[in-house]
């Protein structure tokens, strides 16, 4: 069973993203924010935005497996798709800032308020493999860093 400073750690440690994350776009000219390399890649603020929609769907996720049946069956979403039909690329980088840190800030109370045992709680992945909330979790935070890195770039 995980403990409580296991959830403490994930908690900060998403927080610790979260700060980066609204410095990197606070400090990137707008201009290099909307660039798109290539039109079947996204922009920045695409990928800010596809964080938003990353953040929807794990909270669903960090709720739900705290009240169904389990293990929690994990289903993949339509990110492409979630990004053209959000139209992040033509919308406020503001607005889209302050939903994805809203969003986080929810995932974190929801973190905050889970039980040691909950993270223990199994799920299964998309490709059948078993895995904890807690590494759902956690892979969640890597998958933010793994974000970062793109929007620093």
């Amino acid at each position: 069973m995980a403990e409580q400073s296991t959830i403490n750690s994930l908690v900060s440690n998403l927080a610790t993203v979260m700060e980066q994350v609204i410095a990197v776009v606070n400090n990137t000219p707008m201009e290099t924010f909307e660039r798109k390399a290539d039109v079947k890649k996204w922009s920045k603020k695409e990928i800010l935005g596809h964080l938003i929609d990353s953040g929807i769907n794990n909270l669903q996720r960090f709720m739900e497996c705290q009240v169904k049946p389990l293990p929690y069956v994990i289903r993949r979403y339509e990110q492409d798709s979630l990004v053209l039909t959000n139209n992040y690329q033509h919308s406020d980088v503001g607005e889209i800032l302050n939903c994805w840190k809203a969003i986080n800030t929810r995932i974190k109370v929801v973190i905050q308020s889970m039980s040691p045992a909950v993270l223990a709680n199994e799920i299964i992945l998309p490709d059948g493999t078993k895995a904890t909330l807690g590494f759902l979790i956690q892979d969640y935070v890597d998958h933010m860093e793994h974000h970062l890195k793109q929007l620093k770039s």
